[in-house]
């Protein structure tokens, strides 16, 4: 696939621009560049994962990034377009709340010594037991992804059944957890330079240019992230470049028909369920 790069120099021509707390109401906005009006420049990349080349059956778009890269921030921005985004991290603290599932097993597995007065789960404790441990890191997400999983459907059928012809999965280690993937129709990287990455953890999270740079190490580097993309959105810069890129991948989105095919999809499957539920009660009936 191509991996389209909206560039810090494009110009989106809309009625309204995307500040603080005000919602942009230019749907679809016509996008420019300086260079290359009404076109975004095609990055052709041979190192593709297989599951990558898949065309995706469902409308879904993957936004991921790096530790530190802003894709909150992005994230952020489309869902202050009307966009629905599905927020993995929400989710993963969600399903291990107490009386839930998955927090019952970690329990079981890790020992009451991580729980806080509340009863809840103290995740630095439990992120330093198994940082540095692959078994019980594995354990972990044996118990949590599947959990994660089923809340992340839950929410994609939502979004269906109330019209959106897509929804963005906003997947911290998209790539490195690999299986998601191959289900998505677009896949959005957050890039920073590796300078400002650093420095933006720094300042973030209080911690030495050490700590930050043990954190980023832990994550596929963004370079070999940018490589896997579709779209690219750069964020080394100010916000202002920042936002025209969004707006210029929201503009994308919204003219995009690949929703048709999953409708068209869904409404066979209903209609073949229909037809055999009415045969089955006919059948019964005699």
């Amino acid at each position: 696939m191509a991996s389209q790069i909206l560039h810090t120099d494009s110009v989106c021509q809309c009625g309204a621009t995307l500040v603080d707390g005000h919602r942009c109401q230019t749907v679809s906005p016509r996008c420019l560049s300086r260079s290359q009006p009404n076109k975004l420049t095609d990055h052709r990349d041979a190192e593709r994962w297989p599951s990558c080349r898949l065309a995706g059956t469902m409308f879904l778009v993957g936004l991921t990034g790096g530790i530190g890269s802003g894709k909150s921030t992005v994230s952020a921005m489309l869902c202050q377009l009307g966009c629905p985004v599905i927020d993995a991290d929400l989710i993963a603290r969600e399903v291990v709340l107490p009386g839930r599932a998955a927090h019952t097993l970690i329990v079981q597995h890790f020992g009451t010594e991580i729980l806080l007065p509340t009863g809840e789960i103290n995740r630095e404790m439990l992120g330093s037991l198994i940082f540095s441990n692959p078994e019980k890191c594995r354990l972990l997400n044996s118990i949590t992804h599947p959990e994660i999983r089923k809340a992340m459907l839950w929410q994609i059928f939502k979004y269906f059944l109330l019209g959106h012809r897509y929804v963005i999965l906003d997947v911290p280690l998209l790539f490195e957890t690999r299986g998601l993937t191959r289900f998505l129709k677009h896949i959005v990287v957050v890039y920073s330079d590796p300078d400002t990455q650093l420095s933006r953890l720094m300042k973030r999270d209080g911690i030495t240019r050490a700590q930050a740079e043990q954190r980023i190490a832990a994550q596929l580097p963004l370079k070999d992230k940018r490589r896997l993309a579709d779209h690219v959105i750069e964020n080394s810069g100010g916000r202002d470049n920042t936002q025209r890129q969004v707006l210029c991948l929201h503009a994308k989105l919204e003219r995009s028909w690949d929703f048709l095919a999953l409708r068209a999809v869904v409404l066979a499957m209903v209609t073949g369920l229909g037809g055999l539920l009415v045969l089955l009660v006919k059948q019964m009936a005699h």
